[in-house]
């Protein structure tokens, strides 16, 4: 049984949207990890929000770093050595988890409440890329003045 989406015929007869290729092309084969769990929510029309479940973890073993489309954000924990545990369910693991971000699309904030990440984003569109409202001039008159 084939568990894999072939998307060489779209790079042949698509122009311009190799990005989008790529990515379909990347999450068909890769897995991403289940640690930690997050949820994505809509919060506005623009305006997304992460949130991660980063229980153990201290601001300064959290990194966001935001590099052209990608969204990186990755916990690193400091082994303590001099404990023993006697039983260890609280998962004390490094994590990288990786988003891909649409055009315009940057992170503003970032606050870690409770064990929980929460990253904001928002979308900005470029005022060339806004719809705008075309008025509409007194046509009838032009065209009378062209024809005389």
């Amino acid at each position: 049984m084939r568990t894999t989406i072939d998307f060489s015929p779209l790079h042949r007869s698509v122009i311009g949207f190799d990005r989008m290729a790529s990515l379909l092309d990347a999450a068909s084969v890769a897995t991403q990890p289940t640690y930690p769990p997050y949820n994505v929510e809509l919060v506005e029309e623009n305006r997304y929000r992460i949130t991660m479940a980063v229980a153990g973890f201290s601001e300064a073993e959290l990194e966001i770093t935001s590099e052209q489309s990608t969204l990186v954000i990755s916990g690193k924990q400091t082994a303590d050595s001099d404990k023993t545990f006697l039983y260890q369910g609280i998962a004390a693991r490094n994590f990288e988890r990786k988003f891909q971000l649409a055009e315009h699309v940057k992170v503003v904030d970032a606050a870690l409440v409770n064990g929980l990440l929460h990253v904001e984003l928002e979308r900005e569109v470029p005022a060339a890329m806004r719809p705008r409202n075309i008025m509409i001039n007194g046509g009838a008159a032009q065209l009378e003045s062209a024809a005389a």
